[in-house]
């Protein structure tokens, strides 16, 4: 995990970035570059680059943010959130700790996992193949 301090991570990362990448918000639903994109490729990390989704595991969930079904093993660390009096499961990268966004299970999505891992586009960058 990464030990940067706040100022370190202010230097590298946009304002944008540093507002959902390390202060755990929300961009605006559509408002993403990857929403819409199905280029095939790995998406990394917005913040560290480290490898966190195959494109083979993005769908479109009509949701507003770009949704997986599995992340790679190990890339994401799952942590209980009960912010906003709900209960949700946030994701975050396992190399760096900074927020990528929430899994939430059961709604019935033709997937093999019947998961949805709804990512923030800012929280993330497209290696294409």
């Amino acid at each position: 995990m990464s030990n940067r301090s706040d100022d370190e991570w202010r230097a590298v990362l946009t304002p944008q970035q540093f507002a959902v990448l390390r202060q755990k918000g929300t961009e605006p639903p559509g408002s993403g570059e990857y929403t819409s994109t199905f280029d095939a490729g790995i998406y990394g990390c917005g913040a560290c680059g480290a490898p966190l989704y195959k494109s083979s595991t993005k769908f479109d969930a009509h949701c507003g943010w770009p949704a997986f079904y599995e992340a790679l093993p190990g890339a994401v660390r799952r942590i209980e959130d009960r912010s906003l009096g709900m209960d949700r499961t946030e994701i975050v990268c396992s190399k760096c700790a900074s927020h990528l966004g929430h899994v939430f299970r059961g709604e019935g999505f033709a997937t093999p996992t019947d998961e949805r891992h709804c990512v923030n586009s800012i929280s993330l960058k497209l290696a294409k193949e």
